[in-house]
């Protein structure tokens, strides 16, 4: 690997610990890290949707062994994300309107997460409620199109919803947003199958580099990080990412 093959893949480990500790793939992570370095759009959504597709899975079997994911919560987004994502993952936008837009909509994300935590750092604190089926299908369905044309996964958008709406705790919707990364990539990594071969060749050590730190990410993250800490290192995240993309 040459060296910026190198930075790559150090910054995507630490990029899918810091993710993966809060239930999220790190998708806009690995975005805007490409985008840095110069790559294409073309190049940067099935990369990013790759990388994704590893870390959620991880995160996804890390949760399901410590019984946090509940598929009452999870099936509603599905439904209609999946086949939404995959929709989004055959579009593919031109490159000065791909950063933006994306930038934009995770700095909106991070506000959102932002206020989320402010309420939530409350000393009384309301029981979750289940998520509605039809406002969870709406929901799926939009977060699945955006995210698959985007390339970004769909977690970091859910997550603010499940938490501004009250329809999960801190840990049940980086359980849920993890079993939702892993079905939207996976649907929209077959519809931007057009692209698979502007792949990088470096992809293989990126993927070692992401099962890494998406592994240890995730340890962390189901059993050592309090609900507050959750909230507001996404918030973190988002913010940085969307503003690094705008920039």
């Amino acid at each position: 690997m040459d060296t910026e093959a190198v930075g790559l893949a150090i910054a995507f480990f630490f990029i899918a610990l810091a993710y993966a500790a809060v239930g999220q793939a790190g998708a806009s992570g690995y975005i805007a890290a490409m985008a840095l370095s110069g790559y294409s759009p073309l190049a940067i959504k099935p990369t990013a949707l790759a990388l994704n597709l590893m870390v959620s899975a991880i995160g996804t079997a890390q949760f399901l062994k410590v019984g946090q994911v509940s598929w009452r919560n999870v099936y509603p987004f599905a439904i209609l994300g999946f086949p939404a994502s995959a929709l989004g993952g055959s579009v593919h936008l031109p490159e000065r309107i791909y950063h933006p837009v994306l930038g934009l909509i995770l700095v909106v994300s991070a506000i959102q997460m932002a206020r989320s935590a402010l309420r939530k750092s409350a000393l009384v604190i309301t029981i979750p409620k289940t998520p509605p089926l039809h406002a969870a299908l709406i929901t799926g369905a939009v977060i699945g199109f955006v995210s698959g044309t985007t390339g970004s996964g769909g977690g970091v958008f859910l997550a603010p919803v499940i938490l501004s709406k009250n329809w999960g705790t801190a840990h049940q919707t980086a359980a849920t947003t993890a079993v939702y990364n892993l079905m939207n990539s996976t649907a929209a990594l077959i519809g931007a199958c057009a692209s698979w071969n502007a792949l990088p060749n470096f992809l293989s050590w990126w993927l070692i580099a992401v099962a890494a730190g998406g592994s240890i990410g995730a340890l962390i993250g189901s059993r050592y990080l309090s609900a507050s800490s959750l909230r507001v290192i996404l918030s973190v995240l988002l913010m940085v990412s969307g503003l690094k993309l705008l920039w």
